[in-house]
C-alpha cells in the first residue's frame, strides 16, 4: 500500500485538462458488473457464491474467457458499490475489505489483466457511498492516484450524498484529475440523473465533453416494468438527448439484465434489442457460471453486437408506434452514396396473450434508398430472397412483450 505522502509525490504535473480526452470508448464499453445481479451482498457465510468479493471476480473473470465473452467484446470487469472498509485508513487511502479482498485490488487488477480484461471500480461523488462506504468529497486526488495505481481501467462515480447543484464543476474535476494520472480511464458518470431528479435540466454539453458515459434515468431492476419505463423515458427524451452520443461518450440505460430472474427469453430480446439500437453500454450483471444457454445465446449473438458496436456511432430512435408496438431504428454502416443500412427493432408492448401482425412501407419508417435493401432477421439468422425497396409493404408479426430485429443493408 502507498503511503499518502509518497502518492501525492506521485502526481504528474501536466496542463490544465479542459476534457476528457482519453481516447476510450470509441464504441459503447461492453463488459460485466456487480450491481444489478449481487447488489450489496456482503456475507459470504450465508451467500458464498453471491457476495461482492475476489472469490466473485476471479470466477466471473474465468467465465468470461471460457465461454467466449471476452472474445466477443466484453472486456470490462467493474466492481460496484460495497467493496470497501467502512472507514479509510489513516492517511486518507481508501482499503478494500480486508476478509472480502484478503490480496487487495492490486493482486486482482493483476488477475484480471493477465487474462486479457480490463479493470472497473466504484465510486461516488459525494460523502459517502449510496451504500454507506466512504465517497470521494474531500479525497479526490488521492482516490484518482489511488485508482491509477490499482490499474484501474474504468471508474463508475455514482452521485448519492452529495449536492446535484455542484455536480457540474465536481464532476468535470474529477474527470481531469483522472487524466492528470497518465492511465487512460473510462469515465463513467451518474451526473444527470441525480439533477433529472431535482428537477435541473442537465449540460448535456459539458456532460459529453468530460464523460465518456452518463446514467440518464433510473436504476434498472430485474423486471419487465423497469426495462420498459427506461426504454420510455429514452424514447420520450431523444430529441434532448440523442445527439449528444457517439464515440467516446454515451447515453447509458443501465446494466443488462438478460439471465437474471426478472425478464424471460422473449423479454430478454427486447433488451438486447433496444440497448443495441441505443448505442448503449453493454453491461452484463448476471451469474455466468448458471445462465442458462439461450439466454448466452443474446448475450453472444454476433449480429447485434455488431449492431451496437457500429462505428458510425449513432444512437437510434423510436420512430413510429403502431398498435401498441413500437418501431425503433438505428442508422448503421454500411452505407452508399445516398444512404445509411439500418437496424431496425419492433418491439412489442402488448399484453393480451397473442402475437400480432403490422403491415408497413419502409419509407414510413426512415428508409428511403431508392436501390433497396437485403433484410436480414437476426434473431431467425436469415435473409429474405427479394430486396426490399422504400415502398414495398412488410408484415412484421411479433409476440406479446417481445422483439423482432431486422438488419435491412443498402444496396
Amino acid at each position: 500500500m502507498f503511503s499518502a505522502s509518497v502518492i501525492i509525490v506521485c502526481v504528474l504535473v501536466t496542463s490544465q485538462v479542459y476534457a476528457l480526452e482519453n481516447g476510450l470508448a470509441r464504441t459503447p464499453p461492453m463488459g460485466w458488473m456487480t450491481w444489478q445481479r449481487f447488489r450489496c451482498t456482503t456475507d459470504c457465510n450465508i451467500f458464498p457464491n453471491d457476495c461482492i468479493s475476489e472469490n466473485l471476480i476471479k470466477r466471473t473473470v474465468d467465465a468470461l474467457v471460457r465461454d467466449g465473452y471476452r472474445d466477443a467484446g466484453y472486456e470490462y470487469v467493474i466492481i460496484d458499490d460495497c467493496w470497501p472498509e467502512m472507514e479509510r485508513s489513516s492517511e486518507g487511502l481508501l482499503v478494500p475489505d480486508k476478509n472480502r479482498f484478503p490480496s487487495g485490488m492490486k493482486a486482482l487488477s493483476d488477475y484480471i489483466h493477465a487474462r486479457g480484461l480490463k479493470f472497473g471500480i466504484y465510486q461516488d461523488y459525494g460523502t459517502k457511498t449510496c451504500a454507506g462506504y466512504p465517497g470521494i468529497i474531500g479525497y479526490q486526488e488521492l482516490d484518482a492516484i489511488l485508482f491509477a495505481s490499482w490499474g484501474v481501467d474504468y471508474v463508475k462515480l455514482d452521485g448519492c450524498y452529495s449536492e446535484p447543484e455542484s455536480m457540474d464543476e465536481g464532476y468535470v474535476s474529477f474527470g481531469q484529475l483522472l487524466n492528470k494520472t497518465g492511465r487512460p480511464m473510462v469515465y463513467s458518470c451518474s451526473w444527470p440523473v441525480y439533477q433529472e431528479e431535482k428537477g435541473i435540466e442537465p449540460n448535456f454539453t459539458l456532460i459529453s465533453e468530460h464523460c465518456n458515459l452518463w446514467r440518464n434515468w433510473d436504476d434498472i431492476n430485474d423486471s419487465w416494468s423497469s426495462l420498459a419505463s427506461i426504454a420510455d423515458y429514452f424514447a420520450k427524451n431523444q430529441e434532448r438527448i440523442q445527439r449528444f452520443a457517439g464515440p467516446g461518450h454515451w447515453n447509458d440505460p443501465d446494466m443488462l439484465l438478460i439471465g437474471n430472474f426478472g425478464l424471460s427469453l422473449e423479454q430478454s430480446k427486447v433488451q438486447m434489442s433496444l440497448w443495441a439500437i441505443l448505442a448503449a453500454p453493454l453491461l452484463m450483471s448476471n451469474d455466468l457460471d448458471t445462465i442458462r444457454p439461450e439466454f448466452k445465446d443474446i448475450l453472444l449473438n454476433r449480429e447485434i453486437l455488431s449492431i451496437n458496436q457500429d462505428p458510425l456511432g449513432i444512437q437510434g430512435t423510436r420512430v413510429k408506434v403502431i398498435d401498441n408496438i413500437e418501431i425503433w431504428t438505428r442508422p448503421i454502416l454500411p452505407r452508399t452514396d445516398s444512404s445509411h443500412s439500418f437496424a431496425v427493432a419492433y418491439v412489442s408492448l402488448r399484453t393480451d396473450g397473442a402475437p400480432h401482425r403490422i403491415q408497413l412501407n419502409l419509407v414510413d419508417i426512415g428508409l428511403t434508398n431508392l436501390g433497396g435493401y437485403v433484410e436480414m432477421d437476426v434473431f431467425e439468422d436469415t435473409v429474405s430472397p427479394t430486396v426490399k425497396y422504400p415502398e414495398t409493404l412488410s408484415s412484421v408479426i411479433v409476440n406479446p412483450t417481445s422483439c423482432v430485429l431486422h438488419k435491412f443493408v443498402a444496396l
